[in-house]
């Protein structure tokens, strides 16, 4: 099983933490990852793209000349889309880009983005993060006595508004809960640092 140090908010290491090899140990699975990333990233699309198509522009009432007789190529409206002005064809409607992954599929990409942070070293287990107030300044000291980079993505257990206010206006600082963990949040970020009660949720979930 694999083990990391456990740190208290002021930096200090206060002994060490087994995590599960289901979820914190398997070797990462690069395919599945990809798959999980791109369709998080279709998800997050807006979808609002529109163009006019011949029944939605103005103007082509009437038939601008007769059928037969002119010499010309017969045009039933000035609004087709041969013309200037006129209606797009297949072009952009508002759609959804949002699609699922089978679960089994989705669980195995937040376990391997999980492991790759251990296996990089870039994952650090807190005793507790306790805030009395939401205070900007607290969490850069907090974030300070660890060895973090500017992107950091913070797991709580639970719901926390003071952590989560003082985090919110430091850039790249990213806070979650514990049934938040993405595989995007995850690789996104440089450094993932968690509560030790985050983890047992997690565990609890993905093992």
């Amino acid at each position: 099983m694999p083990q990391v140090t456990l740190f208290n908010q002021t930096g200090a290491e206060v002994g060490q933490i087994e995590l599960a090899e289901s979820v914190f140990g398997i070797v990462p699975n690069e395919a599945v990852l990809f798959d999980a990333v791109l369709m998080q990233r279709a998800s997050l699309r807006q979808g609002t793209h529109k163009v006019k198509n011949r029944s939605e522009v103005s103007g082509g009432g009437r038939k601008p000349w007769r059928q037969k007789g002119t010499g010309r190529a017969r045009q039933g409206s000035i609004r087709s889309p041969q013309w200037r002005g006129g209606g797009i064809v297949f072009g952009p409607t508002p759609r959804s880009y949002s699609y699922k992954l089978p679960k089994k599929v989705r669980r195995l990409a937040v376990r391997s983005a999980l492991s790759s942070k251990v296996l990089e070293n870039n994952l650090i287990v807190l005793e507790d993060l306790v805030l009395n107030a939401p205070k900007t300044k607290d969490m850069v000291a907090v974030l300070k006595s660890l060895p973090v980079e500017k992107k950091t993505l913070i797991v709580t257990a639970d719901a926390n508004e003071a952590v989560e206010l003082s985090a919110r206006n430091i850039p790249g600082v990213t806070v979650i809960t514990a049934n938040g963990v993405n595989v995007l949040d995850v690789l996104h970020h440089d450094k993932l640092i968690m509560t030790k009660a985050a983890v047992e949720k997690v565990e609890e979930v993905l093992a």
